[in-house]
């Protein structure tokens, strides 16, 4: 965990944190035990990113060995130890793979998943799509009993990627709605980087929808979180008219780009740790000079996208965002079209806070609004 002049915690403050979140199930250790995270903790010493990679691995490998022999004995829970396991391989990647064993405990979160989505009904699929000489990897599950369901493209953030996104949209198969969840420019799997156009990611994924037969490629929605949301913004404003709608939860629109509010994100405690690391990795830069002579090029303002029309919008925030600030919500919400909004005053980034979890956020305002666009 380089701290490029802007480590925000030292070692014993970042274990302490990171506890007290597991304790209460708070961002980015959801549904993580309280003991396995003081195993996990015990084994590292400093802040050096390969040791942290290595004892959430090595604890991540307790639960899937559990989850191998359950499945080996057709024990229904062996789905559950593998979705636990890769929570616990996904902690040790978090929040890029900086370090050997990080990006070995990437590879492991993945083949924990897919194991969990091959168990699970209705299964989790991987979708493979060709895209400019490479792929686009996304999980894709679908309701059962619904001939041609409409589509939801849910796009991950700059920590929590494709298969984190895929676990709370999960929620919207119950509705009849199916489910693609795909990573964001410059993380993870993505075939390109965080740079102005990179959005033709997402309309790649509606051609191939569009060929389907198993999927309404006539109704699709799409939907980010936090740097998620800029690509549904961009995506909105490229796909005006193959797109029923666009959520837009806690995303930068055009002062976060701006080098004096950088200066002070770099140094957010929301963030649990290597905010710096995970946006260098996302811009493909290799100096924080570099991420601030690239970023305000992505402005929707300055880029001349903010008036233009767009499908319905829903924008999802929290007054409070000390990752993004609050003013590109209002930007966002005075410009172009029309839109819906909400906002939780005590809240911060993705609208959280102490009273109001992520999945209070999804289930009580993003599924009825997606679900009333569909006219379903």
């Amino acid at each position: 965990m380089a701290d490029h002049g802007y480590q925000t915690r030292t070692w014993e403050e970042l274990k302490a944190e990171t506890l007290a979140r597991a304790e209460r199930g708070a961002y980015p250790v959801f549904a993580i035990k309280p003991d396995d995270a003081r195993a996990a903790l015990a084994m590292i010493r400093d802040l050096d990113p390969d040791a942290w990679g290595g004892a959430w691995m090595a604890v991540g490998d307790r639960s899937m060995e559990r989850a191998q022999k359950a499945e080996a004995s057709g024990i229904s829970a062996a789905a559950q130890h593998y979705l636990y396991a890769w929570r616990l391989y996904t902690l040790g990647r978090w929040p890029v793979m900086s370090a050997p064993n990080k990006r070995a405990s990437y590879d492991r979160a993945q083949a924990a998943f897919a194991a969990y989505g091959r168990l699970v009904t209705p299964a989790i699929e991987p979708l493979s799509i060709p895209f400019e000489g490479k792929m686009i990897k996304a999980w894709l599950h679908k309701p059962d009993g619904v001939a041609r369901p409409p589509v939801t493209i849910n796009i991950g953030g700059s920590d929590l990627w494709k298969d984190s996104v895929a676990i709370q949209a999960r929620g919207f198969i119950e509705h009849g709605i199916a489910v693609i969840a795909v990573d964001k420019p410059g993380t993870a799997d993505a075939p390109v980087p965080a740079h102005p156009g990179a959005e033709r990611m997402i309309s790649a994924i509606i051609d191939i929808l569009q060929t389907r037969s198993d999927l309404d490629g006539s109704r699709v929605i799409v939907r980010g979180q936090s740097w998620g949301s800029y690509w549904s913004a961009r995506a909105a404003y490229g796909e005006a008219a193959r797109l029923k709608g666009a959520v837009f939860q806690s995303g930068p629109v055009h002062r976060y780009f701006q080098r004096e509010w950088q200066q002070e994100a770099f140094g957010t405690k929301e963030f649990l740790f290597d905010y710096v690391p995970s946006r260098l990795h996302m811009l493909g830069v290799a100096s924080i000079e570099e991420a601030f002579a690239v970023m305000p090029s992505l402005s929707l303002l300055d880029g001349d996208l903010i008036e233009q029309p767009t499908p319905p919008m829903l924008l999802i925030g929290g007054a409070r965002d000390t990752q993004v600030p609050f003013s590109d919500f209002v930007l966002m919400l005075e410009h172009g079209s029309p839109k819906h909004a909400w906002v939780n005053p005590a809240g911060q980034t993705m609208g959280r806070s102490l009273s109001v979890k992520d999945d209070d956020i999804f289930h009580e305002v993003v599924v009825p609004w997606v679900r009333h666009q569909f006219g379903w």
